[in-house]
């Protein structure tokens, strides 16, 4: 299939697809972080831009049913509220990205936990962002000629200039 074919099977996400997703402070830097390694390099570039230009960042990890963090969804019988999850999800993007975050000191690192698609999110995000830093690894496969990557819709669709930080060379980076 040749990259125009897979183009026309994307199907936009609306820009306000997600209602009640707090604003990002006018001119910040947002970046989708998944907590993988691809993840960590786009988080990187994301802590450079913020860096040169002085502006927020804004860290984004969204969340479903089927991502989770491992014994969350269910704790001793109680199956955990969606507020517990997104304090669970967020407290380890915290302890994920606190070493970027100790190297930094100069920029103000805000963090949002949403529970819903990547996509979705990231394009309401880009309303107020200066830049949106996204990983080029995808879905990949049938989920991925479905939907479109989250890489994809976000350079088709977002309200701001997008970042695709190109995975290492080396899986070991």
């Amino acid at each position: 299939m040749t990259s125009s074919t897979a183009g026309q099977t994307t199907h936009p996400i609306p820009a306000d697809a997600i209602h009640g997703v707090e604003p990002v402070p006018v001119g910040s830097i947002v970046v989708g972080h998944d907590g993988s390694a691809d993840g960590r390099r786009s988080l990187a570039a994301a802590f450079e831009l913020a860096e040169k230009f002085v502006a927020p960042l804004v860290v984004v990890r969204t969340w479903g049913v089927d991502s989770v963090p491992a014994g969350t969804l269910v704790d001793h019988g109680i199956v955990s509220s969606f507020a517990e999850i997104t304090a669970k999800v967020l407290h380890e993007l915290q302890q994920e990205t606190s070493a970027l975050v100790a190297s930094h000191p100069g920029v103000e690192v805000i963090f949002r936990v949403v529970q819903a698609q990547a996509a979705a999110t990231l394009l309401t995000l880009s309303a107020d962002a200066r830049v949106l830093v996204v990983g080029s690894r995808g879905l990949g496969g049938f989920a991925s000629l479905l939907l479109g990557s989250v890489s994809e819709q976000c350079v088709r669709h977002a309200s701001c200039p997008v970042l695709v930080v190109r995975p290492s060379k080396t899986r070991g980076e």
